[in-house]
């Protein structure tokens, strides 16, 4: 009998087993309100916030906020589907147990596999990055010794309970978020020329059209800050996964759905608007020093860029924290359903997924070594092939989440708790504007070979699944 089957027969239309409450499929829910609400919070402050938004703002000036208000508004629907079918069932798959339901076992097999590749490539970007701030505080570790020692250091932590990963990411995260606060909140009273002490001449907005208008560049950079900022947002959707182990999954997962917009107000364009505002677009420092150091030394603040390394060294462990958690667990949800190796799908006594976590951390580890010995051949196509997975995974859950609706319907109305804007035309609309971001990277030069290489490696792991699929149908017919 299929997993999927099997489910159906626990009565939950989505795949979950029993009532979408607790974990029963040996996750112990050890994920406090706390650890979830700074998770959801979290989720969306990535290191590509900090150190990436120089080049967006150089490529498309103030019209960058565009960019970034566009995305931001492609992740609020992402999000917004992706709440209604976890509110209705958390699952440690997420959109992969969703996809397996609605639309084949193919789909779930297809995506969460690409899911975690994406991850897992992450874990060697992210542990290199932090690495590198770490070696020049401390130069007499080589970098290579300091990435495995935070990768490491991370693995244990996830090893012990899930209760550890959440206790590590509430801190990581909260950093994180009261950095970007404080910088909005000081920024904008310097801004407006009433920060004590400040250097900054208090311009207000002028700086947002004083220098070649709005559009320097003309309308069309504002699809070429999409490309460049659409990857940053990548990790909102954590928070439906970690949600089944927590103490109250469909609270935690209303919770967070409901308050992504502001999240992505306040931390993305809040954050962007204060540098526009504090410098003009054009100044060099933002390039040379980082967006946010250059805001930072035009208020007067000393020590700005070592204040600013400690803050995106946060932001890395708290995406590598985050990224191990994700990738784990997505391969344990594919255990499950007999889509990894069954050692995948088994717990210890503290409910940690041991193999599903050492076979992530595993590849993170030759992802790092690859980075090291063969940066611009094994390493590059690793991360160009899996570079636009973040746009095939939120459309995935458009084309999931128009499905999965129906299901709902007709056989658990009552688990519709929260419910995607506009039905179905807001989520046409977010699938549309995803497929017109992927065709648009094939006619930028610039991301023309990431979209590529993706395309293939997500047309291999999907004809993988249909074969699998088919291969079960058969078997299925026989017996």
């Amino acid at each position: 009998m299929s997993s999927t089957t099997t489910l159906q027969k626990a009565g939950d239309p989505t795949g979950n087993p029993g009532d979408g409450g607790l974990p029963s499929d040996g996750l112990k829910a050890g994920l406090k309100n706390r650890h979830l609400s700074m998770i959801a919070i979290g989720g969306v402050i990535g290191a590509g916030l900090f150190v990436g938004s120089g080049g967006g703002i150089a490529k498309a000036g103030p019209a960058i906020l565009i960019s970034y208000a566009l995305v931001g508004a492609m992740v609020v629907f992402v999000m917004r589907m992706l709440g209604e079918m976890a509110a209705a069932s958390p699952n440690s798959g997420s959109f992969s147990a969703y996809a397996d339901r609605a639309l084949g076992r193919w789909a779930g097999f297809s995506i969460g596999w690409l899911y975690w590749f994406f991850w897992v490539v992450v874990l060697a970007v992210e542990a290199t990055a932090g690495a590198a701030i770490l070696e020049n505080w401390i130069p007499a570790v080589p970098q290579w010794a300091w990435a495995l020692i935070v990768m490491a250091v991370l693995t244990v932590t996830n090893l012990g309970s899930v209760a550890s990963y959440g206790e590590f990411e509430f801190w990581f995260a909260g950093i994180k978020v009261v950095a970007i606060g404080a910088f909005v909140v000081i920024g904008m009273l310097a801004v407006f020329g009433v920060l004590p002490g400040s250097d900054n001449p208090g311009a207000g907005f002028a700086h947002l059209t004083d220098t070649g208008g709005f559009f320097p560049n003309g309308y069309g950079a504002v699809l070429t800050g999409v490309l460049m900022v659409v990857f940053s947002f990548m990790g909102s959707e954590i928070v439906t996964l970690a949600a089944g182990e927590s103490e109250n999954p469909r609270k935690a997962v209303t919770q967070a759905t409901n308050s992504v917009i502001w999240r992505i107000g306040v931390f993305y364009l809040g954050s962007i608007f204060v540098v526009l505002t504090l410098l003009p677009w054009n100044d060099k420092s933002i390039t040379e020093k980082g967006s946010y150091v250059a805001a930072l030394d035009s208020i007067g603040i000393a020590n700005a860029g070592t204040i600013m390394e400690v803050i995106v060294l946060t932001a890395v462990l708290s995406c590598l924290n985050s990224g191990l958690y994700t990738a784990s667990r997505m391969a344990f949800s594919l255990g499950e359903r007999g889509d990894a190796p069954k050692a995948f799908a088994k717990v210890n006594k503290n409910g940690v997924p041991v193999a599903a976590i050492l076979g992530s951390t595993v590849f993170g580890f030759v992802a790092v070594y690859f980075n090291y010995a063969f940066k611009d051949t094994v390493f590059n196509f690793l991360l160009n092939s899996s570079g636009a997975i973040a746009l095939f995974v939120w459309l995935v859950i458009c084309f999931t989440q128009l499905r999965m609706r129906g299901i709902l319907v007709r056989e658990a109305p009552e688990k519709l708790t929260v419910k995607m804007w506009l039905f179905p035309w807001l989520t046409w609309a977010t699938a549309a504007l995803i497929m017109f971001v992927i065709g648009y990277m094939f006619v930028d030069d610039a991301n023309r070979e990431v979209v590529t290489l993706s395309c293939l490696v997500a047309g291999l792991v999907v004809a993988v699944g249909v074969v699998m699929d088919l291969r079960r149908k058969r078997a299925a017919v026989q017996g």
